[in-house]
């Protein structure tokens, strides 16, 4: 029997943020993964960066994220923005996080 050189292909990766940092401290790195892993689960394809929240500094490797995103990788909401603030991206930023207020349902009047 020979040894099959098949190459397993991710069904989905995101470009994420996983935090790394000490409490009260936020650092993150910037990581490719596959959509399902959950980023504390530490299971990641590669690192392409790392972001100081604390001080709004980002060392990132342009060069990869490039080529992620031409390879049809996903960017996570608060990737895109720090992205489109580092002018990686062009796009707008992704608004995260506000939950809109629940219609309420309009009630009788009773007399």
């Amino acid at each position: 029997m020979g040894v099959s050189s098949a190459i397993i292909v991710p069904t989905m990766l995101m470009i994420r943020l996983q935090r790394v940092g000490r409490t009260n401290d936020p650092s993150f790195r910037v990581v490719l993964t596959e959509k399902k892993n959950s980023t504390k689960s530490g299971r990641f394809l590669e690192v392409l960066g790392s972001y100081n929240a604390r001080f709004g500094k980002a060392e990132l490797d342009k060069a990869r994220v490039a080529h992620w995103l031409k390879q049809g990788a996903q960017l996570s909401a608060t990737a895109n923005n720090l992205f489109v603030s580092h002018k990686l991206v062009k796009a707008d930023k992704v608004k995260f996080g506000v939950k809109s207020p629940k219609p309420v349902a309009p009630c009788a009047i009773f007399h």
